[in-house]
């Protein structure tokens, strides 16, 4: 693993970080999402996770994906 990929905040951390930045709870963002607060949680620890829940938090937080090639 380089520096540059050490240093990179983790999906997790990403959505942590947006949810607190509007204020919301776990429960809250898991409201707007459709989602349980329990995978909310699952998502900010860092474990597995579908793209249909990746992509209902990007969208209540307002956040978009992007697909890089690192190769």
């Amino acid at each position: 693993m380089s520096v540059e990929e050490q240093s990179r905040p983790s999906f997790g951390q990403i959505i942590r970080e947006a949810r607190k930045k509007r204020g919301w709870s776990q429960g809250q963002l898991g409201q707007k999402s459709g989602l349980s607060r329990p995978t909310i949680a699952r998502v900010e620890a860092d474990s597995d996770v579908t793209t249909a829940t990746i992509g209902k938090i990007a969208q209540a937080l307002g956040l978009t994906l992007e697909l890089t090639d690192r190769g």
